[in-house]
């Protein structure tokens, strides 16, 4: 049952209910990177990336490692690496039938943002991939990004949620359990909570690159 009865139908109707940005909001928008966003991309441990296929699929993934992980080559174009992971590789099959790619940097207590949407390539550039090795292991790709916007966005949204405010975490036994979630919701046979948790904890403490 669709319980959303009363939708927004055009911009005209968005408009008039939100309004419109400031003059500042307006003009933040730079087509490159430059000191400070690169600055801003240095200090970045993490970061969400936004794709979608050739239908329009929508798919957000998180990457990350320490600052700096993200190599920026000009003031045009910088590359991720693609680390290892559950080689399901939604971001990179979505990159190949749809470039446009939208990035959200976060810097641990800043509670601003840095946004950047452009196009993207997946690498195999064995030069540019050595640079990005950890612990003596390069990554097998790379993404990279051809930067058309940087913008700072504000922290509002950081603030009602409180993230970087450690007294407002729930307490670690509430938490969900991933085992327990990847249990019931693959069902694979023969498998348990426990053997899944320790399927994770090998994987998180010997296959992170």
């Amino acid at each position: 049952m669709d319980q959303f009865k009363n939708k927004v139908g055009n911009k005209e109707e968005l408009r008039s209910i939100i309004g419109f940005p400031s003059e500042l909001a307006s003009k933040k928008v730079i087509l490159y990177i430059d000191s400070h966003c690169a600055d801003f991309i240095a200090k970045s441990p993490f970061l969400m990336l936004a794709t979608a296929d050739e239908h329009g699929f929508c798919d957000v993934s998180p990457r990350g490692d320490m600052p700096g992980f993200v190599h920026v080559l000009n003031e045009k174009q910088f590359v991720i690496p693609e680390r290892p992971g559950n080689k399901r590789l939604d971001s990179l099959c979505n990159i190949l039938s749809n470039p446009k790619i939208g990035l959200l940097f976060f810097i641990p207590g800043m509670e601003e943002t840095l946004r950047i949407n452009g196009k993207a390539a997946i690498i195999k550039d064995e030069e540019l991939l050595e640079k990005m090795a950890v612990k003596g292991k390069k990554p097998l790709l790379g993404i990279g990004v051809e930067v058309e916007e940087c913008f700072i966005h504000c922290a509002k949204a950081l603030k009602r949620s409180s993230l970087w405010d450690t007294d407002s975490w729930p307490a670690k036994e509430t938490l969900p359990s991933a085992a327990k979630i990847l249990f019931e919701h693959a069902k694979l046979p023969k498998s348990t909570v426990n053997t899944i948790q320790k399927g994770l904890e090998e994987s998180y403490t010997k296959r992170l690159y």
